[in-house]
């Protein structure tokens, strides 16, 4: 019975893989944003905006990956800008609902009415190979 319930397990996941399918390379768009945030921001204060920001991903179609991170360069080249977003979108077409997108807007109103932003950078590009 165990052979069975693992088995048909198996089998389901296996149908899951097999209907996924990721957008090709060439197509995905990587939107890079990096944030500069005021002397005297707390953890708290930066968990909450990026907790916003990530929580982005369930709510505007078209967003594949999120990722973050905290600039850890010992170059020293980072301008004061610390804070690493990486967003994967399938297309561009994806990007471009992404950025009027109502969610986008709200998120961009917590960000500015935080008190603790103090600039950004956005980058995007699709993988050349």
């Amino acid at each position: 019975m165990k052979t069975i319930l693992v088995l048909l397990v198996l089998a389901f996941a296996a149908s899951i893989l097999v209907s996924f399918k990721a957008p090709p390379a060439n197509e995905a768009v990587r939107h890079v944003v990096v944030f500069k945030y005021k002397e005297g921001a707390t953890d708290a204060q930066i968990k909450e905006i990026t907790d916003a920001f990530k929580a982005l991903k369930d709510k505007i179609p078209g967003i594949i990956g999120f990722e973050h991170g905290v600039n850890n360069s010992p170059e020293g080249l980072n301008q004061g800008f610390t804070h690493v977003y990486l967003m994967t979108f399938e297309n561009e077409k994806a990007r471009d609902v992404y950025l009027p997108h109502p969610e986008h807007d709200a998120f961009g109103a917590l960000l500015k009415g935080s008190g603790i932003f103090d600039g950004a950078y956005v980058v995007d590009y699709t993988i050349q190979e």
